[in-house]
């Protein structure tokens, strides 16, 4: 199977350019499913049902998320009633809107994909191992999984990826915005990347204007966030993996 990857999607600015780019990329490549991480799609940040409804309207399959999964509160139903829709699982179980995987099916075969969050850095959650490892058993009719790690750290999500090679078919990081050049095969089976870069204004801060990141820095106060506007690149990476065994063939990147 192909499968694409693509990384945060930053505003409506984002949401357009995805729009305008994707169909095509599908049709040219033979892509039979697309993930896309959706955390940052809404404007000021975040996620919401409409924003949510422009990357499945534009032909994403299943929605990953992340530190700012839960920023818009009117998501939260969304979580629960929209299937393609998943968030980090290792938030806590039972009192956090909506699931940490979902199983897509592609009539032969079906897909898991599983959204995880790094710690370094970021929220004190259950540690990303673990949470593989428990996640991992419940998917275990799927003949491919594929992992959204959702991490700051470059190191964390380097060994997040070996230490799930073979047990998975790809392992993609996001959150960072900028795409870096390690897109492999792990020696045991894993497509991996560290992170898939973003989709939205280049000419910006990871998305965002210059100028308020730039106050934001130096003066050390709240700031609202506001897309820049601009030429955009959509950082992804496509996988060719083995429906049969689960193992990933290549992984090429993208900035398109």
């Amino acid at each position: 199977m192909k499968l694409l990857c693509i990384g945060d999607v930053v505003g409506s600015v984002g949401c357009r350019y995805l729009a305008k780019k994707l169909p095509r990329f599908r049709r040219e490549y033979g892509v039979d499913m697309v993930i896309c991480n959706g955390e940052n799609s809404a404007d000021g940040n975040g996620i919401t049902p409409d924003s949510a409804n422009s990357l499945l309207d534009c032909g994403v399959d299943i929605i990953t998320t992340g530190n700012h999964s839960f920023r818009r509160r009117e998501v939260y139903d969304f979580y629960e009633s929209c299937d393609q829709l998943i968030r980090p699982a290792n938030y806590p179980k039972g009192t956090t809107p909506g699931r940490g995987f979902a199983v897509f099916d592609m009539l032969r075969y079906r897909v898991g994909v599983i959204n995880i969050m790094g710690t370094m850095y970021l929220e004190p959650l259950e540690s990303p191992f673990d949470c593989l490892d428990r996640t991992l058993r419940e998917l275990s009719g799927c003949s491919v999984v594929v992992v959204d790690f959702h991490a700051e750290a470059t190191a964390e999500k380097r060994a997040f990826g070996f230490y799930a090679d073979g047990r998975v078919s790809a392992v993609v990081g996001t959150h960072t915005h900028v795409q870096t050049a390690d897109e492999c095969v792990l020696p045991n089976g894993t497509g991996y990347i560290t992170d898939l870069g973003m989709t939205g204004p280049i000419n910006s801060v990871l998305g965002v204007k210059s100028e308020i990141a730039i106050a934001k820095f130096r003066e050390r106060l709240p700031v609202r966030f506001e897309t820049a506007d601009g030429e955009c690149s959509m950082g992804c990476c496509l996988f060719d993996i083995d429906e049969k065994t689960g193992k990933a063939r290549s992984a090429e990147r993208f900035l398109l």
